[in-house]
């Protein structure tokens, strides 16, 4: 019984010697081996074997690209504005005895160059270069950082500054500043809104005059053909019909009642018209001793005597009554168009 349990104890011992011999290593994942206390390998991912109780694992350390977020870090800009900036790192383990043996914490080394870094980049920029130039610091934080952590086995890939929270005062500012820029723009564009709005409206206004005194030119035009159309075909009818100077005087006295007739108080006999009533009274003249004439060779000498003839004076007289009879009831007319306008 004693010899089992003695033969039990060796196979357990032999067991844990050759378990403890074997190292398994995960993907991305890199072991530093010390022997004696000093670095001997680094293991890679898979099954290696250690000697037990020679060989022990010192750092147990992950290669795959990594996040760091840094705590937001007082900054003083060169117009004297303290301002919080916030960073991110992406970095990546190129050399893992480097990482463990060169330097004693590479995070915190690496945080406190970001943050040197930026105190010497924002001390040379103003707030508004500091907002508006992310890209440059972000390019000279990865160029400085990457050339510090090289010789700690590490790589620099990316760094972003995450936010740049300047105080609450200098934020009330820039809010009003871009409340007036854009009340400022608004105003502009408001501005030029009505002036194109008056400029299309003088145009339409100019466009309306020129059409509508291009159509009253027009309108006038045409009217002052049709009347010259007229007026040559009156003519050419009163000289194709050869009228006398007996008809036009007489058309020259029906006239004279339309001159009245347009609401005017006040017109003018034309100094024609006594030639108009001689012309008038000649053919009235002629007209009754023609008339007389055919009456006498109809019925003969009545009662033996023959009828009297009129003197030429007499029928002047009485065309020249007659004229002006017709004067009267033109002024008449005028007289009652003038009362019924008033």
């Amino acid at each position: 019984m004693e010899l089992l349990l003695i033969v039990l104890v060796m196979v357990a011992l032999v067991v844990g010697a050759v378990a403890s011999t074997v190292r398994i290593v995960p993907q991305a994942r890199r072991y530093n081996i010390e022997r004696f206390g000093r670095y001997r390998i680094t293991l890679q991912p898979g099954l290696n074997f250690v000697i037990p109780l020679v060989d022990r694992v010192n750092t147990k350390l992950d290669v795959r690209e990594t996040v760091y977020s840094s705590n937001p870090r007082p900054v003083i800009t060169e117009d004297n504005l303290v301002v919080n900036i916030d960073t991110v790192l992406y970095y990546q383990i190129t050399d893992p005895r480097s990482a463990a043996y060169e330097v004693a914490n590479y995070l915190q080394a690496i945080d406190q160059l970001t943050v040197t870094t930026l105190r010497n980049l924002i001390g040379s920029m103003d707030l508004e270069s500091t907002l508006t130039s992310r890209e440059t610091i972000n390019a000279r934080l990865r160029e400085v950082l990457d050339d510090a952590t090289g010789k700690w086995g590490i790589r620099v890939n990316r760094v972003e500054i995450k936010a740049i929270d300047p105080p609450a005062s200098i934020k009330e500012a820039m809010e009003k500043q871009m409340r007036a820029e854009r009340d400022k723009r608004a105003a502009i564009l408001h501005a030029e809104g009505k002036r194109a709005s008056l400029i299309l409206e003088a145009e339409g206004t100019r466009q309306k005059s020129i059409l509508e005194a291009e159509g009253n030119q027009q309108a006038r035009v045409l009217e002052a053909d049709g009347e010259a159309t007229a007026l040559e075909r009156v003519f050419q009818a009163v000289h194709a019909n050869d009228a006398d100077a007996k008809v036009l005087a007489y058309k020259y006295l029906e006239m004279l009642p339309s001159l009245a007739s347009h609401g005017n108080s006040f017109w003018v006999i034309p100094g024609e018209l006594t030639e108009a009533m001689r012309t008038v009274t000649g053919a009235f003249a002629d007209n009754a001793s023609s008339m007389r004439s055919a009456k006498v060779s109809d019925n003969g000498h009545e009662a033996g005597r023959t009828p009297p003839v009129p003197s030429p004076r007499d029928a002047i007289e009485q065309a020249e009554s007659e004229a002006a009879k017709a004067v009267e009831a033109a002024q008449e007319e005028s007289a009652r168009a003038d009362r019924i306008i008033g």
